[in-house]
């Protein structure tokens, strides 16, 4: 299992197969995925097959990754950038298990996948996508630097697009 990178609380690594249960888990609570556009895997053979195929690593050199708690290894979710050949953009994505929400990890996670993103992977902008009804995952959005950019359909719904780009005032103010 790949460490990606360490905030003071986090370990986020690569997903792998050895996730699928507890990424099966994930994906049944309704409220996790309320906002996702997504639906639950049907079983935990459908988060295998979804974990098998997962190919961002090797395409892209990153993608969404485990984020696990440091102090006792407990799988809180996952966070991490996605980047998007039809649009030509790297987002940043997060999902953590309901028990986990207002904890700050959303936040920390998400930051750290920012900063690794303009600093190692010298990526120039960041995009962030929320369903407009979101307001705590574009709490975290702007928490971490973005700003509104625009509104768009995501998947028939309201949605907004939060953007940050490496050279921006409000990256360099996250530095301090």
């Amino acid at each position: 299992m790949k460490t990606i990178l360490q905030t003071s609380r986090l370990t986020l690594r690569e997903l792998n197969i050895d996730d699928a249960e507890i990424f099966y888990e994930l994906n049944l609570n309704q409220n996790v995925i309320k906002y996702t556009g997504n639906s639950a895997f049907k079983d935990i053979n459908e988060a295998k097959s979804f974990l098998e195929n997962y190919s961002d690593y090797q395409k892209n050199g990153f993608g969404r990754w485990a984020v696990i708690n440091t102090s006792n290894q407990e799988f809180l979710g996952w966070c991490g950038l996605k980047f998007d050949e039809n649009t030509d953009e790297t987002d940043i994505g997060f999902r953590f298990f309901e028990h986990f929400w207002n904890k700050g990890f959303a936040t920390e996670s998400a930051k750290a996948c920012i900063d690794y993103g303009f600093e190692r992977l010298n990526v120039k902008t960041i995009v962030g996508r929320a369903i407009k009804e979101n307001k705590a995952s574009i709490k975290v959005l702007e928490k971490i630097g973005l700003q509104y950019e625009r509104d768009f359909d995501f998947n028939g719904r309201e949605g907004v697009i939060y953007k940050i780009e490496k050279n921006n005032l409000s990256f360099k103010s996250l530095q301090k």
